[in-house]
């Protein structure tokens, strides 16, 4: 039987989507120990006040909560319900971040094993696209009064518990518990607490060691997957066990999506860059191709690289390699395909009105003794580079890419200029041109795969600062 483990079943209303910022509003809470069954509730003062559309969805008003007790005059009640049982929720991370947070602004430790009833619906009917709760209610006809309330949603995940009980065989119920609650093995120096906080959400996290140094950087679309695998998955080489020796600490800042993912990892890159040498080196190395025009209009490649050159500012760039050695390769490649002057693009140096040796083995039309016209050779060359061309900045300076998380529980603005990275805000307000005028931030290529796509596509909300900065 799925009950023989003391559970508590639980459920939060809240002013918002933010455990850091937004208050708790109501807590309804079912405690199952065998075959006795305890409910609790109590609408909480938030001490701020409650969002009209967050009024609207649960039903509690400022009205209703003006006169309730305060979160920690019934922190002690509800950490006592909490405490030794397996912490049953949907989307528990939602639920027991908000009470791990309440609890630590009144300096009260609390940590629980959580099962996250999304998940387990997920695995146990990964034929349902839909496991939010009305879906979960409707699909196995849980009885229910109301919705959006604490104690109702509360005692639909206890319905929901027992119809599995019930209809599934208890082998495959609680192989499916196990799954979601097994917490990865961590060094045995590193106190476990620290994977309790750990967000569902695009972010980046690090890795520090004795004396807060840093020592590992990494972008992901879920952290607490990620982390959760690099633990789970063992020890597989000699610098990963170095590092789970070293490690002593792991923080993490959370993105409202992989964008924003891959731009604080980007920031965090350059000024740590002694953790990733090699990285450093390769984004140093990176090279297009420049075509300048010779004095009889001739049109040539020039190997152009990151570091000497700005790509962003300029239109005549093609293609984008992390080496020269890479670059040739590609130009003579396309040279081939397209019938191109070997000795024309620099491939080769023949003297002036020798043939190329791909003129001999009728890789050219001949445009290096005159059989082709320079003008033709420059138009098919032109055209042949057209889809490898790299975009140059299709703006007149510095632009925010806004970035609204649900609900509004976070807004980033990311500041970009000439595929350049160069912060994120949160408001205009809070934009500071004299460091945006120092700032040393390059061409970032990077950046440059994740916004160029997109910025023509209309999906991204682009604010326009180029006005702000003139001022």
């Amino acid at each position: 039987m799925l009950f023989e483990r003391p559970m508590v079943f639980v459920d939060l209303e809240t002013t918002g989507a933010n455990a850091e910022s937004d208050r708790i509003t109501e807590i309804g809470i079912v405690e199952i120990d065998g075959d006795t069954i305890h409910e609790w509730s109590t609408l909480v003062n938030p001490g701020v006040t409650i969002p009209k559309f967050i009024q609207n969805l649960t039903g509690i008003s400022d009205e209703m909560v003006a006169n309730a007790p305060s979160f920690e005059a019934v922190a002690q009640e509800t950490l006592k319900r909490l405490t030794g049982r397996l912490f049953v929720a949907h989307n528990a991370r939602f639920d027991y971040g908000f009470l791990r947070n309440e609890f630590k602004r009144l300096g009260i430790k609390f940590s629980a094993t959580a099962l996250c009833t999304v998940k387990l619906s997920r695995k146990l009917f990964p034929q349902h696209h839909k496991h939010n709760l009305d879906a979960v209610i409707q699909r196995h006809n849980l009885p229910i009064d109301s919705r959006h309330r604490a104690l109702a949603d509360v005692k639909a995940l206890m319905f929901f518990m027992r119809h599995l009980n019930d209809s599934l065989p208890l082998e495959s119920v609680t192989e499916a518990i196990n799954s979601i609650i097994q917490r990865p093995a961590l060094p045995a120096h590193l106190d476990p607490a620290v994977l309790d906080d750990l967000p569902e959400s695009c972010g980046v996290y690090m890795f520090y060691g004795t004396n807060d140094q840093l020592l590992y950087i990494n972008k992901s679309s879920n952290i607490r997957k990620s982390i959760y695998s690099f633990f789970s998955k063992g020890i597989r080489h000699s610098n990963e066990a170095a590092l789970a020796q070293q490690l002593q600490q792991i923080a993490h800042i959370e993105t409202v999506s992989e964008l924003g993912a891959l731009l604080t990892e980007t920031r965090l890159m350059k000024e740590h860059q002694h953790l990733h040498t090699t990285r450093t080196a390769k984004r140093n190395d990176l090279c297009t191709w420049q075509m300048e025009e010779s004095d009889n209009g001739t049109l040539i490649p020039k190997l152009k690289y990151s570091r000497d050159l700005d790509f962003g500012g300029i239109k005549n760039l093609y293609g984008l390699f992390p080496n020269g050695k890479v670059a040739t390769k590609a130009l003579r490649s396309l040279a081939d395909a397209h019938l191109l002057c070997h000795n024309l693009l620099g491939l080769e140096t023949q003297p002036m009105g020798k043939p190329c040796k791909a003129f001999h083995s009728k890789n050219c039309l001949g445009a290096c003794i005159g059989v082709e016209p320079i003008a033709s050779h420059n138009a098919r060359l032109k055209a042949a580079l057209f889809k490898s061309q790299v975009q140059a900045w299709p703006f007149n300076g510095l632009i925010g890419v806004k970035e609204i998380a649900p609900l509004g529980a976070r807004i980033d603005i990311h500041l970009i200029e000439n595929w350049c990275y160069l912060g994120t805000i949160a408001n205009i307000n809070e934009l500071d041109m004299q460091s945006i005028k120092h700032c040393k931030a390059s061409f970032d290529i990077d950046v440059y795969k994740a916004l160029s796509k997109q910025i023509g596509s209309g999906k991204l909300d682009i604010v326009y600062l180029d006005k702000i900065t003139a001022n």
